[in-house]
């Protein structure tokens, strides 16, 4: 291509061989390069692209900064790998000036919720129920302040404050400090006061922004609060989240509850039960106690499971043995499904984990009850939504869902036995996410004739499980930070739940922070149990992994290799660490500096 086509060009314009090497160069480059004579150069090697980013210029925006200026890069359309190409450079100075200002600019909502408002002027002394709400107030305002962005109240314990998309990334980089200054308010309770954020940005819309907000908000209250949750178009982002979910004494959820699963359950001709792959006690418990209510209120009821773990199969085939249940597969569900079918998911709210996702996309009516934090992907628009991170289980809520159907209790002895060896399983024995309530529901559970010596029978395990567990908890290593590891050799389908109670044993050695157990099951993957005593949220490391599940205990499930997925951990708990220490020493320099100004 000759010079006289690109020096009659009104652009900056250059002209490459294959290679990249410039063949040509009208006198506009020098207001992008200041070299005086580019001919000769790799264009590659000074403008810092690949040629395959290259050729994808006209499709891709491509900017290119060069002496104080920005310029758009195009490329002839005809252009191929194997010819020469023409570059023109259009300056974008001004234009990408202007967008930057737009997009620093852009509205963003900002919902901020008192967590478990109720609960904490119900508990606080007599002095303090208007002083908590007060200064919580002045906080709130003094942080809306920091970055002129106006807060309205909008009732006792909520509020809405705008800003825009350059103070949010402010909010972003001092790690939304207002959360760590409620958090330490004086209380004069057992448990410190907390918000929670929910954070909208669109660039569609002023709706958009407010619903992506007010989705934002019930995922950080569904985490169990005292965290801020920023939705944008791009995605989901988490900040916060250092406290424990708190039990709540509100009891009229469940009977509110109760009457719209009522309601959906009669109005539907049939109604499917559904839980995690590969249940555990609590998924299966859960369902059969979901199953007890369809028979209770006269309509069928079917609990899909695909395949189980061999722990499983005590009270399984207990269940399965009395043919009073209807257990089928995934496949005979989605045959049977109708536009009048209900679907109870129990024990997750996350699609990626439930046992057939195609059957909750058939179903168009959808019940969700769950005690697992809120994830990005969870399920959305669901006609009941029951999710209670401070739940020790979904057998839990259950039990007290079904105390709100009847005056007469309908649950059989071995329905209270599986849905108390699912509470048994996910609070470890009644030692790990407690509260009044569960001992309430178990309770209730044992008055309906659940007998413990029968329960315990469903979680023998074979000799081989028991040999795995002994030669994990053995060969396990303990950090100096306080952190256990461990590894299960034995690759079985109870992998996961050997994992789990090696990782359980962990917890009982003095000085133990957090444990990891790792192992591989039958298929090939690996799995993760983690567990802590509260000092490390073990939650958010295994979220970065892909799993999730509680502040104290969570899991993962990956295709990884196991080495890999241990140096990874290694990594994130390091990285929690640092960030802990890196807070630690922010909060100390700011107490000093107010010491400094007294």
């Amino acid at each position: 291509m000759d010079n006289q086509y690109i020096n009659s060009l009104p652009l900056p314009a250059c002209t490459l061989n294959p290679d990249g090497i410039i063949t040509g160069a009208n006198p506009l480059m020098k207001n992008v390069f200041v070299y005086e004579d580019i001919v000769g150069y790799n264009f590659f090697t000074i403008a810092g692209f690949k040629r395959d980013q290259l050729m994808k210029a006209n499709e891709e925006e491509m900017i290119l900064d060069r002496n104080g200026k920005l310029f758009k890069l195009w490329i002839n359309e005809d252009a191929k790998e194997d010819e020469d190409i023409v570059v023109l450079f259009d300056e974008a100075t001004a234009r990408e000036s202007f967008r930057t200002k737009l997009e620093s600019e852009r509205a963003v909502i900002v919902y901020i919720n008192i967590d478990n408002y109720d609960e904490l002027i119900a508990s606080a002394p007599e002095d303090f129920r208007r002083l908590i709400p007060a200064q919580i107030d002045g906080l709130v305002r003094k942080w809306g302040d920091s970055f002129k962005s106006p807060v309205i109240s909008t009732g006792e314990d909520r509020y809405v404050m705008y800003t825009t998309s350059a103070h949010l990334q402010e909010m972003i980089e001092q790690n939304f400090g207002v959360l760590d200054e409620v958090r330490g308010l004086e209380t004069q309770i057992d448990f410190p006061a907390s918000i929670s954020l929910g954070i909208g940005m669109s660039s569609l819309s002023l709706i958009e922004s407010s619903e992506l907000a007010e989705a934002a908000l019930e995922l950080a209250l569904g985490r169990g609060g005292d965290q801020a949750v920023v939705k944008t178009d791009d995605g989901t982002r988490y900040y916060g989240g250092t406290l424990q979910s708190l039990e709540k004494n509100n009891r009229s959820k469940p009977r509110v509850i109760a009457h719209a699963m009522k309601a959906l359950i009669e109005d539907a001709d049939k109604v499917f039960v559904m839980g995690h792959r590969w249940p555990d006690m609590d998924s299966f418990g859960s369902a059969v106690g979901a199953s007890a209510i369809c028979s209770f209120l006269g309509k069928d009821s079917y609990i899909v499971i695909d395949k189980h773990n061999e722990a499983l199969d005590t009270v399984y085939d207990k269940v399965a043995d009395t043919e009073e249940y209807n257990i089928i597969k995934p496949e005979r569900a989605l045959r049977m499904v109708t536009d009048l079918s209900l679907l109870i998911i129990v024990d997750t709210n996350r699609p990626v984990l439930i046992e057939s996702p195609e059957l909750a996309e058939v179903c168009k009516n959808r019940i969700i009850i769950d005690h697992h934090r809120l994830a990005a992907d969870s399920y959305q628009n669901s006609a009941v939504a029951y999710v209670e991170s401070y739940a020790s289980s979904a057998s839990e809520l259950m039990a007290e869902l079904m105390q709100h159907f009847s005056q007469k209790r309908f649950i059989t002895k071995l329905e209270a036995e599986a849905m108390l060896a699912g509470i048994m399983v996910d609070s470890n024995n009644f030692s790990g996410r407690t509260g009044v309530r569960t001992f309430e529901a178990a309770s209730w559970l044992k008055r309906g004739g659940a007998d413990i010596t029968e329960v315990k029978k469903f979680f023998q395990v074979r000799r081989e499980d028991f040999f795995a567990k002994a030669n994990a908890i053995a060969g396990a290593e303990f950090g100096d930070d306080g952190v256990a590891y461990a590894i299960t050799e034995s690759a079985t389908s109870n992998t996961q739940i050997t994992n789990a109670q090696v990782a359980d044993e962990l917890m009982t050695v003095k000085g133990t922070k957090a444990a990891f157990a790792l192992g591989r099951n039958e298929r090939g993957q690996t799995v993760v149990s983690a567990r802590s005593l509260g000092a490390i949220n073990v939650q958010t490391i295994m979220e970065k992994m892909g799993g999730g599940g509680h502040f104290t205990s969570a899991a993962v499930r990956t295709d990884d290799p196991l080495a890999e997925v241990l140096a990874r951990i290694k990594k994130l708990v390091k990285e929690y660490f640092d960030k802990e220490e890196e807070e630690r020493r922010r909060t100390m320099s700011k107490t000093q500096e107010i010491e400094l100004i007294r």
